[in-house]
């Protein structure tokens, strides 16, 4: 799901040197690191290295690495009138052009080999890091803001829907041949506030990248949809405007193709965790997952993140699993 290869010693090494935005603010580390992971696996794609918390700091709020925590908002959202603090007019190209700029090298550096996916979060997942000030297992003050002020939430997030569509459509500029929305947070939201406060946002980036890639002439690249948890929400994001819905590990292959139909491509959705395994279990493990799904309209993946602890050879062989049972099942069927 995130090639961000930090479970490989090359990323740390390089990582090392310079605070974690400081990286994501050097078009030279940021190619390097997206390009780390190829030198070491066969990948049929590249993701650029960049953090979907550099649009809250496009508008203006400091966000900080902190060992051992994670990311940090140094003074979240906490009353409906720190909202005038945000810009309420962002240029992403001024705000966020060293991502631009990555996105240029690396797509120069990669010659063709494999094409690039640009990325960003989500308006809910984004709100809700703003508001919560970093991770949280409930994102209880998030949601406490959608039911105690719901017009403030929409106003937050229409502000983020409108920054990130021209984000996405800036990537495309700059080079992205595929883009990827993460909702990583859509799992704390129950149906209807999903329906409310997440999808409505989800399909208006959709249609409003699309309509300005038209509009400025750029390639109509293919968009991915990934809400982690939103089981509940398949069929809306089947028909929100994707031409991928990427899955987590906890969904039947079956159940998500069922709900989804034959016209959109799935992505997933082994548990990462199952790169523990030794290597002859992660190959049966994907020749299950690849019977299950089949070879069409469909990309094998993680169903999340990779974590920093996990062997790169166990990655290797997830990677290599997948060419070899493909080739095989596309020769038998």
């Amino acid at each position: 799901m995130r090639q961000a290869g930090r479970y490989l010693p090359e990323f740390r090494e390089t990582r090392a040197a310079q605070d974690f935005f400081a990286t994501c603010r050097s078009p030279k580390l940021c190619c390097e690191l997206t390009l780390q992971p190829l030198r070491r696996f066969p990948l049929d794609a590249a993701i650029i290295f960049s953090d979907i918390l550099v649009v809250p700091q496009a508008l203006g709020m400091e966000v900080v690495m902190v060992p051992g925590k994670g990311p940090t908002f140094t003074e979240p959202l906490k009353e409906v009138e720190d909202l005038l603090k945000l810009r309420q007019k962002v240029d992403v190209t001024a705000e966020l052009g060293y991502v631009f700029q990555a996105i240029t090298l690396t797509r120069h550096s990669l010659e063709g080999r494999v094409p690039l996916i640009g990325f960003s979060g989500a308006p809910w997942t984004l709100m809700s890091y703003m508001i919560e000030g970093g991770g949280s297992s409930t994102m209880s003050k998030a949601k406490s803001w959608l039911y105690r002020h719901p017009e403030a939430s929409h106003q937050l997030l229409r502000l983020l829907a409108d920054v990130i569509t021209d984000y996405l459509v800036g990537q495309v500029a700059a080079g992205a041949q595929a883009l990827q929305l993460f909702e990583s947070h859509a799992g704390h939201l129950g149906p209807e506030q999903f329906q409310d406060f997440a999808l409505p946002y989800i399909r208006d980036i959709a249609q409003a990248v699309k309509s300005k890639l038209k509009e400025e002439a750029l390639p109509l690249v293919p968009m991915i949809i990934f809400a982690k948890d939103a089981h509940y929400a398949l069929r809306d994001l089947a028909h929100a405007g994707y031409e991928v819905v990427g899955l987590d590990w906890t969904i039947r292959p079956q159940e998500a193709r069922a709900q989804i139909g034959k016209d959109v491509t799935l992505q997933g959705n082994l548990d990462p965790c199952a790169l523990y395994a030794p290597k002859e279990k992660i190959g049966e493990l994907v020749k299950k997952m690849l019977e299950a799904f089949g070879t069409q309209r469909y990309i094998a993946n993680l169903g999340h993140g990779l974590y920093p602890d996990m062997n790169p050879e166990h990655v290797g062989a997830f990677v290599e699993a997948v060419h070899a049972h493909s080739r095989h099942i596309n020769k038998h069927s």
